[in-house]
């Protein structure tokens, strides 16, 4: 008795794969690639340079340093991804959406970081001459690794059309093999359904694996000391990132840190809090704490525009609002008020005060809708800025002190412990900005389970229905003014809590801290993008687009003039390619990529 083996040939799926950019038999190309990238591995123990005169120790022969290290990452993982494909044992479950697509980009990675190096070095030193043996090794197989990586087959073409009316079997076999494309196209972007469960005490692996990489990378590219190395970085973690994406386990991760929401947001504070372990000094701290006050503060805004639907482009003035109001009362000698409030009691001031400029604004203007909207709340940033540096006793009341802002607000003091003063836990010395790092991380907290619940609760749903399609949520019975004006105050008490430590963290407040653009965040046009940038609706997402968008413009500042420049080039290539976001929202996904086939439960507002 034979068995028929089902592949999806059997199933209709005859469509010959197209070839690659490049004539090579696919043979051929996918032992190029894997050759390519092994001697990429080699290269990177050799000395690329003679001079110690480029940063980063690449005269050195044994081991690899500097960017050596980043084109190391780029030839394993392609490495990695080319044995997959060939079905060697143990490595299948790297590529459960096909790994062709995943070596392509990995090969690109390792590519494009071994010639910017090359080049850098050459430009730098004042020639090629410059390069050592493994200068030129590194270039040859890089390029041999793209070439062969370029010449593997695309996907599938989508099948014809099928018609309804044919019960031949030949409109099955074609009908199974449209379904086939359909499971295809839904592993690649992610929307597959859930695989089948691993046992829970290897799914919790799985997440403190993910989040200790995440740690690793994020502080790798905080501490990056010089700019090649920084500019390398982004290179191969972009284009890591897309490889890992098109292999399929960045889907399969997130159907498991899915499963398990609350393990995983735990773990992700727990990973944030040795952040300032890893730092022997408080250089790398202070951007960490300033991350995370930009991230909190859009994450009040992910209330306001990814669940509610509602444009606000003047939101950093509840920031500025809630700094102003804690820095009044925290015995500033600045301060038109001579008084000196505990943390608390300041804090509760800055939500206050910002809740209810939320309400004032909110209530004559949220009965307007989309562009008026945003124009609207875009005057309202722009009043609060002028009036403040109007509030200097000459042209109005002395309030804000004018351009001069509030200035010498005293470092926090809670039960004892001075936020300004060096303390020695577990044997590290942390400084002034991790302790402040370390109160922002249990506001953070706050402001996240705030989220989390708001999205999951009625008033939740509500806005979620208002932002899907405001009429109808008003024929189904949805007060939308009062809906609306919730999630406006709601993020403006959010913001305003995050300018409470912001103020202290800074000393001063000034009118200019608090911008709709400019070169450095935080301010709203730099907030509305992390949102749509780190994925609407969701709690990561925002969190993540803050930590790109505050990181990447500081470490870029050696670009000058062009920084913008080519931080707007980044955004856009990004935009254009994964318009969902970075994390995105179930719903926003299956917008953007229709040919996936929708999966059978929805992820809540907040997954």
């Amino acid at each position: 008795m034979t068995t028929q083996t089902t592949t999806p040939e059997a199933f209709g799926d005859t469509t010959p794969a197209r070839a690659g950019l490049i004539g090579i038999p696919e043979n051929a190309a996918r032992a190029l690639a894997t050759g390519g990238a092994i001697l990429t591995i080699i290269s990177t123990f050799l000395a690329w340079t003679w001079t110690a005169d480029f940063p980063g120790d690449l005269t050195v022969y044994g081991y690899p340093g500097g960017l050596q290290v980043l084109v190391l990452i780029g030839g394993l993982l392609t490495t990695l991804f080319s044995l997959a494909s060939y079905s060697v044992k143990g490595f299948g479950w790297l590529v459960p959406a096909g790994a062709d697509g995943a070596i392509k980009f990995a090969a690109l990675a390792t590519f494009a970081t071994a010639w910017y190096t090359v080049i850098a070095i050459s430009v730098n030193l004042g020639g090629v001459v410059n390069l050592e043996p493994g200068g030129y090794v590194v270039a040859v197989a890089s390029l041999a690794t793209l070439l062969g990586a370029l010449a593997l087959p695309f996907e599938h073409p989508e099948p014809d059309p099928i018609d309804p009316d044919d019960t031949s079997w030949e409109h099955t076999k074609h009908k199974l093999g449209h379904q086939w494309q359909t499971v295809k196209a839904a592993f690649a972007t992610g929307t597959a359904r859930p695989a089948p469960a691993l046992p829970s005490y290897a799914e919790i692996l799985i997440i403190v694996a993910v989040l200790a990489l995440a740690l690793a990378v994020f502080t790798y590219g905080i501490g990056t000391e010089y700019d090649e190395l920084f500019i390398g970085f982004l290179i191969t973690a972009g284009l890591g990132f897309a490889a890992l994406n098109k292999s399929g386990l960045v889907a399969q991760a997130s159907q498991i840190t899915a499963r398990h929401q609350n393990i995983t947001i735990c773990g992700a504070f727990v990973a944030a809090a040795l952040f300032p372990f890893t730092q022997t000094d408080d250089q790398y701290a202070t951007l960490g704490v300033y991350i995370l006050i930009f991230a909190t503060v859009a994450l009040g805004l992910n209330i306001v525009v990814g669940l509610a639907g509602l444009l606000d482009l003047g939101y950093v003035a509840f920031l500025g609002v809630g700094a102003y109001a804690a820095a009044m009362v925290s015995g500033s000698p600045s301060s038109p008020f001579d008084v000196h409030f505990p943390f608390w009691a300041a804090a509760l001031v800055g939500c206050a005060a910002s809740l209810v400029f939320g309400v004032l604004i909110g209530a004559p203007t949220l009965r307007l809708r989309g562009d008026y909207l945003a124009i609207v709340t875009l005057g309202f940033g722009e009043i609060f800025r002028i009036t403040a540096n109007n509030l200097d006793g000459t042209s109005g009341p002395d309030i804000t002190n004018g351009s001069n802002g509030i200035s010498s607000i005293p470092n926090l003091d809670i039960l004892g412990f001075d936020f300004g003063a060096v303390h020695n836990i577990l044997g590290v010395d942390i400084g002034r900005f991790a302790n402040y790092f370390f109160l922002m991380l249990i506001i953070t907290a706050i402001v996240v389970l705030v989220f989390r619940r708001s999205g999951d609760s009625r008033i939740g749903r509500a806005w979620v229905a208002i932002r899907e399609d405001e009429t109808a949520a008003l024929a189904m019975g949805i007060n939308g003014f009062r809906v609306k004006l919730i999630a406006f105050a709601v993020g403006a008490s959010l913001a305003g809590l995050a300018g409470t430590v912001q103020a202290h963290v800074t000393y001063t407040v000034t009118p200019e801290q608090y911008l709709f653009a400019g070169a450095i965040p935080p301010n709203s046009a730099f907030l509305l993008a992390a949102v749509v940038l780190g994925g609407m609706g969701t709690i990561g997402g925002p969190l993540i687009g803050a930590s790109l968008l505050f990181l990447i413009p500081n470490k870029l500042q050696f670009l000058g003039d062009y920084q913008l420049f080519a931080f707007g080039l980044a955004l856009i290539l990004l935009m254009r390619f994964r318009p969902e976001g970075m994390i995105p929202n179930r719903r926003r996904q299956l917008e953007f990529h229709e040919e996936a086939e929708a999966p059978t439960v929805l992820t809540k507002a907040g997954a």
